[in-house]
């Protein structure tokens, strides 16, 4: 496993970052198809004999469970200091005014309970999940910036929005004197690049380490077109993301036909693609089967040339944004 520094930080991290959403209590929250601890366990140490060392989740997956689950093996598994560890505030956590969004309120009771359930003193990568359109983003941010002061979390991040939004962010903390945010987790792969017009660019000019969640396109990209899986059956946020006409078929298609050619399984040249476009430093990867963390791995090493990443990309037609809220 090779590390990387995060966007402009002095923090190293592996070039893959599991995504802990696979991993909670089923009937807690939404994802009916997440695994409970028994089975998360072993793929959660795999990850770790992989060399994997960044691992993000969030407050509101399956209810807190996927934190409570994920520290605990962590815990047992490595010692904190050679771990990175991310989660996520904005979504519901309880019902009645101040369950959400990023208000210095929230936040300050957000932090404190992850930080229980994760069974550690500190987060590493603190992020907002999204945009809160109710709470101005200078209460927002000065509230981030007095977690890191207060050693709560060692750096902050951001996830899904518009790129004025996430300029807007920057320039607030810089006239503040806050601390900024350094990473953006944004949705890329090659069933939904629309992130290329702006954020990509931004990302790359001011030096934030990109996360992208769904390289793989929630499985989509790794299996035939009319295939589909417990996940996508009952995934209902991931419904609203992609479409079902021929010019995604055909995107699928062409990983198809590059992976054949190489005698590799789809996963490793979808992930390759995401994870060598600038400036990824660490494609979130879901693990549910050993081989997802294997075939992830081998991806790292899977050198496309600029014919197959044109054979990859020709397809692509642009999509309407989505995945913001």
């Amino acid at each position: 496993m090779d590390y990387v520094k995060l966007g402009s930080t002095g923090l190293d991290v592996s070039r893959l970052c599991l995504g802990c959403m696979t991993y909670g209590v089923p009937d807690r929250g939404t994802h009916p198809w997440t695994l409970d601890e028994e089975k998360s366990r072993p793929l959660i140490k795999q990850a770790l004999e992989a060399g994997i060392n960044f691992f993000d989740t969030a407050n509101v997956y399956s209810d807190g469970t996927s934190e409570e689950i994920v520290g605990r093996a962590l815990r047992d598994f490595t010692k904190r200091d050679d771990i990175v560890i991310a989660t996520k505030v904005f979504n519901r956590m309880r019902p009645g005014p101040n369950g959400a969004g990023l208000s210095r309120k929230a936040i300050f009771n957000e932090i404190d309970n992850s930080l229980k359930r994760l069974g550690t003193d500190y987060v590493d990568l603190y992020q907002i999940h999204r945009w809160d359109y109710g709470t101005p983003i200078e209460e927002t941010l000065e509230a981030l910036h007095d977690v890191v002061k207060a050693g709560k979390a060692r750096y902050i991040g951001a996830s899904s929005m518009y790129a004025w939004q996430f300029s807007k962010a920057l320039y607030t903390s810089r006239a503040n004197g806050w601390v900024e945010f350094k990473t953006m987790q944004n949705h890329l792969n090659l069933l939904y690049r629309e992130e290329e017009r702006e954020m990509v660019p931004l990302c790359k000019d001011q030096g934030i380490g990109m996360l992208p969640w769904s390289p793989l396109a929630r499985g989509r990209l790794t299996r035939d077109w009319d295939a589909t899986s417990e996940r996508q059956e009952s995934d209902a946020f991931g419904s609203t993301l992609y479409r079902t006409d021929d010019a995604d078929r055909a995107v699928v298609e062409a990983v198809a036909a590059v992976a054949k050619a190489r005698g590799v399984p789809r996963a490793q040249v979808a992930l390759a693609w995401v994870a060598q476009k600038a400036p990824v430093t660490a494609p979130i990867i879901g693990a549910s089967k050993p081989n997802h963390v294997s075939d992830a791995v081998a991806a790292l090493t899977l050198n496309l040339t600029a014919d197959e990443i044109a054979q990859l990309e020709a397809p692509y037609v642009p999509h309407a944004v989505a995945g913001f809220k």
